[in-house]
């Protein structure tokens, strides 16, 4: 939602509004690519058994507040419960690899301010400093190092950080931007939401080009639509299969694709 918040004008045709169409599509092509996956791979594995579903359909009823209250309430503790425990241990990693670092340029950042500390604020110079702390940090230095891969995609070694911080759940992206544009206390409310996306409006690159563009943008959407970004599925694959064969492969070729159609997307709209 912050992506294309970011990227996708908030504007219609024929009375549909370009982000809603946009979050659809999304939903669109991971219905289309799960069809086309399918039908490969019946093709591929040859599957000689066919399974059939019998299923006796229950009398429809009006459901009970009660049983819907309860399932709505498990639900959600289950997500807290499975998928916070990861974003809050990433996000303490995150935190340690952000804060800490190695070198002069990390311990004496304001030795390395660009400009005239005299002639710009003192909200603007603590920007300037936490921006040269952040990068010369155990995290920026991560970052920079896988950099060259996400490139081609139109993103930075933040992005880059976020991407693979969400390999566990795609939820903790933003959660991992958070961290890395030092965004305090970010809860998810709409105030949070919206200085992160202020910031994210505003970074660039070395030459001074924005990093979040309309291609850069609908390449990280299509890296989300079609990556595998999330550890429990392939906990549950590995589960039903026996074997981490498939879901070793599932995570492969899935992130395969999703570079591949990424790379086109931002290669085409750039």
């Amino acid at each position: 939602l912050i992506i294309v918040a970011l990227v996708i004008p908030d504007e219609k045709i024929f009375g549909f509004n370009y982000q809603a169409i946009a979050l659809m599509s999304l939903y669109i092509i991971g219905f289309l690519a799960a069809v086309g996956s399918a039908y490969i791979l019946n093709s591929v594995l040859n599957i000689r058994s066919r399974s059939v579903l019998v299923m006796e359909m229950p009398n429809y009823k009006i459901p009970l507040i009660k049983d819907v209250l309860y399932t709505i309430v498990e639900k959600t503790k289950t997500f807290i419960v499975e998928a916070g425990k990861i974003i809050l241990a990433i996000s303490v990693i995150l935190w340690f690899l952000a804060t800490n670092g190695i070198g002069d340029k990390f311990d004496n950042p304001q030795d390395y301010v660009t400009q005239d500390i005299e002639l710009i604020s003192e909200n603007d110079l603590q920007s300037e400093i936490a921006s040269i702390k952040l990068e010369n940090s155990f995290i920026g230095n991560i970052g920079k190092t896988i950099e060259p891969i996400f490139k081609p995609l139109g993103y930075d070694w933040k992005i880059g950080i976020g991407l693979i911080t969400s390999f566990a759940a795609r939820e903790v992206f933003v959660g991992t931007l958070a961290v890395i544009y030092n965004v305090e206390s970010y809860d998810d409310s709409q105030e949070k939401r919206l200085e992160l996306k202020k910031i994210m409006l505003r970074e660039t690159d070395a030459n001074g080009n924005k990093i979040f563009t309309l291609a850069s943008g609908i390449s990280l959407l299509l890296f989300y639509a079609f990556a595998m970004q999330c550890m429990s599925t392939l906990a549950i694959v590995k589960t039903e299969t026996n074997s981490w064969k498939w879901p070793a492969l599932q995570f492969i070729i899935m992130t395969f694709i999703a570079y591949i159609v990424s790379l086109i997307a931002y290669q085409i709209l750039s």
